[in-house]
């Protein structure tokens, strides 16, 4: 019987272990957009904004940086008078994601980065410098828009990006500077069958991933349409 009660125990412990030394980037709750968390953040940002005359709890960036992420919040302003701490899925707490601002100039919203793209994208990088900063060329899929070539980056298969809209595996793209971006083609493709409204030409349709998600789609290009209401790349 003593035999039995110290197994059990030994088991327990094993348990709690497990859990403490689990990888902090990896804890389930680090990595799901929970609904209330971005809405306590958006209450802390209301009220910050209300009582500082209008201005923003956000950190400084080049106006030339990607719209989706130009606006990262910086929550030592808002942790802890209003805000009690930073939710378990920022990145600054270890999880995947990056809090930031969207229209900030009408209506300041919080939304998320998924930095898992970034990392992706990262690690193509990292291959290109080793490359000399070259990124070989496999395909043209648009103007100034091509497909990388792996094989002559030295991967063994196609580097892809996990959508966080419909978990498909989302291909990567180059444009002629070299900067490597996520294409959303497939996501919008899906989201243009169901929508109802009008848009017009040239119109940028990422709005489609991210009017009713907290996530934004960044690291991205601009997409518009063709005479078929089906997402072309619109990189002028």
């Amino acid at each position: 019987m003593k035999k039995i009660s110290m197994l059990i125990m030994f088991t327990v412990l094993a348990v709690l272990l497990s859990g403490c030394m689990y990888p902090e980037s990896e804890r389930a709750e680090n990595q799901i957009p929970y609904e209330e968390q971005v809405n306590s953040v958006q209450n802390a940002i209301n009220q910050y904004q209300e009582e500082s005359g209008g201005l923003l709890p956000i950190k400084t960036r080049d106006m030339d940086v990607d719209q989706f992420i130009k606006y990262p919040i910086d929550f030592s302003k808002i942790v802890p008078k209003y805000l009690s701490e930073i939710p378990s899925n920022a990145f600054e707490t270890g999880g995947i994601f990056q809090y930031v601002l969207m229209d900030v100039e009408e209506n300041p919203t919080v939304k998320l980065v998924d930095l898992q793209m970034a990392e992706t994208i990262r690690s193509i990088n990292i291959r290109k410098s080793a490359n000399g900063g070259r990124a070989p060329i496999a395909e043209i899929i648009a103007d100034n828009v091509y497909r990388l070539n792996y094989t002559a980056m030295g991967f063994k298969e196609e580097q892809m990006a996990v959508s966080p809209y419909s978990g498909r595996n989302l291909p990567l793209v180059v444009t002629g500077k070299g900067d490597v971006y996520v294409d959303y083609s497939m996501d919008l493709y899906t989201e243009l069958q169901e929508y109802e409204g009008t848009i017009e030409e040239g119109q940028d349709i990422r709005f489609l991933l991210y009017d009713d998600s907290p996530i934004v789609p960044a690291y991205s290009l601009p997409y518009t349409v063709d005479e078929d209401m089906e997402p072309i790349f619109n990189n002028e």
